[in-house]
């Protein structure tokens, strides 16, 4: 046997790999900006519908493939499954509108009011977009969560020359771009933050209480431990990731896409703070006050969560405690 099987025979096996966090995982890939898109079909009763969606990528050049991709939990799953073709439109930045139109599960015709026509295959063409791709269905395969939904171009069309819709960690690029400069120039007031954050963050914890599954309520737990976890040596980035996870945490166990929406606006908000205004120091203090926030979430127990973050809000803006 030679020493190089030798060797590898008594190695120290290999470290268990730790599972990915979804919530983080979404949270980088939020880095990598990408265009907004509404993909629409016709159901079996022939209605023009659709959906926003930022998963929209190209395949290939010959044929002419792209593909989308659709959660199995999504209402339209059966519409695009049955249908023989879909449309991709790309939004620009003045139909930023469009884009939540159609990420609303609130709004049962998304089309009312929406203007647009039936392209030659007959599939909904938005009117006004950069540009549309119809398509006729090459492929479907299911992965994990979701199902792929590869069409092959059959008609296209450019549309303005406006600049394209770009979301980017969690937000719309213009309106990221928007709140860096407010925040850096020092033009959103702290008092006016905090207000924000109280009315937000504890309108989440009450629905949170009503709505949130078990996984969800582990998810704020495993953002408090993670905190708790820091060492001095950990770097800002880390810190601030952190910081950002808890509140995101809470966002996703209130189920309220509109409010998820507005929590990811003030994520970003907290991320620009911490980075360029408000220095991120080890407090300690603070952490019986998020683990309480943790234990009234499990105990569905609203008014503690809420009196718990309103004290924790007020303790950051004073500061870290002197020492004894």
């Amino acid at each position: 046997m030679t020493h190089a099987v030798s060797d590898a025979i008594h190695a120290d096996p290999v470290a268990p790999v730790a599972p990915i966090e979804p919530m983080l995982f979404r949270q980088l890939l939020g880095c990598f900006p990408t265009g907004v898109a509404v993909i629409t079909t016709r159901d079996a009763n022939g209605r023009p519908v659709g959906l926003t969606c930022n998963s929209f990528s190209s395949v290939s050049l010959e044929p002419p493939l792209v593909l989308f991709s659709l959660r199995k939990a999504s209402s339209l799953v059966g519409a695009f499954s049955e249908a023989e073709g879909f449309a991709i439109n790309i939004l620009s930045q003045s139909q930023d509108a469009l884009s939540g139109r159609f990420a609303s599960s609130k709004i049962a015709d998304k089309f009312e009011g929406v203007a647009w026509r039936a392209g030659p295959l007959g599939m909904p063409v938005i009117d006004d977009c950069l540009a549309s791709f119809e398509c006729s269905v090459h492929a479907c395969h299911e992965a994990g969560d979701h199902h792929i939904f590869i069409g092959e171009v059959k008609h296209m069309g450019g549309g303005g020359a406006d600049h394209a819709l770009v979301f980017y960690k969690g937000a719309y690029m213009m309106l990221a771009e928007s709140l860096r400069t407010l925040v850096i120039q020092g033009r959103l007031g702290s008092a006016d933050l905090d207000e924000a954050y109280r009315t937000l963050y504890g309108t989440l914890l009450r629905l949170a209480c009503e709505r949130a599954s078990e996984a969800e309520l582990d998810a704020v737990e495993k953002a408090v431990d993670a905190i708790e976890r820091h060492q001095p040596c950990d770097t800002l980035a880390q810190r601030i990731e952190s910081a950002s996870r808890f509140f995101c945490a809470i966002a996703d166990a209130g189920h309220n896409e509109a409010l998820m929406l507005m929590a990811q606006t003030m994520t970003a908000i907290l991320r620009e703070r911490m980075t360029h205004v408000v220095p991120v120091l080890p407090r300690p203090d603070l952490f019986p006050l998020r683990r309480e926030v943790a234990r009234c979430l499990r105990r569905r127990d609203a008014g503690g969560a809420v009196a718990a973050l309103d004290e924790l809000i007020t303790r950051l803006r004073k500061g870290a405690p002197a020492a004894a």
